[in-house]
């Protein structure tokens, strides 16, 4: 039987940073199910925004090295899915 290499979570988070090019995913989290689909709330942010420029636990997300880190599994739903998260 074959499995899916990544989550549905991870796969959400990805469909969310092409349909809002202009902001960064920062983390997912399960918010429901039904018999058909399984729903995430995604938690984006501005990296051009003020408030998040002059915050200094937020503002490493407005480098440019962190477009798209869902694309590249830098997302904790990402992470999991590379085995990252195992304990050694």
């Amino acid at each position: 039987q074959l499995t899916a290499q990544r989550s549905l979570r991870s796969v959400a988070e990805e469909r969310v940073g092409k349909r809002c090019g202009n902001l960064r995913v920062l983390n997912s989290y399960w918010v429901n199910h039904d018999s058909v689909y399984k729903y995430y709330e995604v938690i984006l942010v501005d990296p051009f925004h003020k408030a998040v420029r002059r915050d200094a636990r937020i503002n490493w997300i407005c480098k440019p090295v962190h477009k798209h880190r869902e694309n590249r599994g830098l997302t904790s739903a990402g992470k999991a899915n590379r085995g990252l998260r195992a304990k050694a």
